[in-house]
């Protein structure tokens, strides 16, 4: 082996040479989003969203954390005779209001990460 062979091999004398404060400015920066993330997150799981099938006989509300909070079903919609659609309702309900969550939360994401598309 040669005298000096693992002395950096011009690049600045070793691991880091030169750009060390440029990486510490992107850790500096990251911390920054992770934090802003936190705070963000934190504020969309107290947020509810709510929606409604069936021309508004059933409503679905969930929290940021897609949780469902609560179903309201107007009288009209419960038939005996056809409990199949209500369900189906149900359903869509659901789905919409869990969707609705998802689209907030995707939306604000990109904002924070300036449309980067990170996997957090």
């Amino acid at each position: 082996m040669a005298k000096g062979a693992f002395r950096g091999g011009g690049y600045g004398g070793g691991f880091g040479g030169g750009g060390g404060g440029m990486n510490m400015n992107m850790i500096k920066q990251a911390q920054k989003m992770q934090q802003e993330m936190l705070k963000m997150q934190e504020e969309l799981e107290k947020k509810e969203y709510s929606a409604s099938s069936g021309g508004g006989v059933v409503t679905a509300t969930v929290n940021g954390k897609k949780e469902l909070i609560s179903v309201i079903i107007e009288p009209d919609a419960v038939d005996p005779e056809d409990v199949e659609m209500l369900q189906d309702l149900i359903v869509a309900a659901v789905n919409e209001a869990v969707r609705k969550a998802e689209e907030e939360s995707a939306k604000n994401m990109s904002k924070l990460t300036g449309g980067m598309n990170l996997p957090f």
